[in-house]
């Protein structure tokens, strides 16, 4: 039964051999604390009623409102979730070679990559395969292998976001530290070993690269995020119901 990874409303998920395996990206989400996101979120919201001013007036009641500026911040979230995809698979198809067709609206990004193809000359070994571990249990989906013309073999991955993030080199540790991957059918083939791990960023002013400093660290840090993520259920039940102290023999 291997590995699968299921399309949902929402993303993906993954089974292996049958059974649930937890993503890396959700073990990140689970086990890495978010302090910033809380502020993110409550700015969000702030930033979309001064935006939106007359759209708040026009609302008929308390409720409504509530519910509108608390779903600004992943109605945001999902714009920039759509706008990472496209980019996604831009960035994979110029990766091979292939002529694509550009949205005005991401040409900047377009533009900054291919100066970065020139530059760099990465040639493609993979890209966008699943992975998984049997012995740590968890599955991803790396974006791409690539070889430079020093012969260097890089695991990167692609991002589109305002900043890059340290958690990043926990999730490309993950994908390097996995068992096997999936080939273009579905067949499992032991996962190649790469020399380096690197965040190709990819924004409108131009994209570059942040390579990992100690992939042994990352390695590590990631299998405690893990063990927090997928200790979230049992936390939740450590506590049971509402008991009574127990009856000793003789005493009302």
């Amino acid at each position: 039964m291997t590995l699968k990874r299921i399309p949902t409303a929402y993303g993906h998920r993954y089974t292996l051999d049958g059974k649930k395996v937890m993503g890396v990206t959700t073990i990140l989400g689970k086990g890495i604390p978010k302090p910033a996101l809380p502020n993110w979120s409550a700015r969000t919201c702030g930033e979309y009623v001064d935006d939106n001013l007359e759209v708040i007036n026009a609302l008929p009641d308390r409720e409504s409102i509530i519910a509108t500026v608390k779903q600004s911040p992943w109605s945001q979230r999902d714009r920039a979730a759509v706008r990472g995809t496209d980019v996604h698979e831009l960035a994979e198809s110029l990766l091979h070679g292939r002529e694509v067709k550009v949205p005005d609206d991401l040409l900047t990004y377009v533009e900054g990559y291919v100066r970065f193809l020139d530059k760099w000359q990465p040639e493609p070994i993979l890209t966008e395969r699943p992975v998984a571990s049997r012995k740590w249990w968890f599955a991803g989906t790396f974006d791409a292998i690539y070889r430079l013309p020093s012969g260097e073999t890089i695991l990167a991955d692609w991002k589109t976001s305002k900043g890059v993030y340290g958690e990043t080199a926990l999730q490309l540790a993950a994908y390097a530290g996995s068992e096997f991957y999936l080939d273009v059918d579905d067949a499992e083939q032991e996962m190649p070993e790469v020399e380096s791990l690197a965040v190709v960023h990819i924004t409108p002013s131009g994209t570059d690269v942040y390579r990992v400093g100690d992939r042994e660290a990352a390695w590590k840090d990631f299998l405690h995020a893990a063990w927090t993520a997928k200790a979230e259920d049992r936390i939740k039940s450590q506590l049971g119901e509402a008991v009574e102290p127990p009856r000793v023999e003789g005493v009302a």
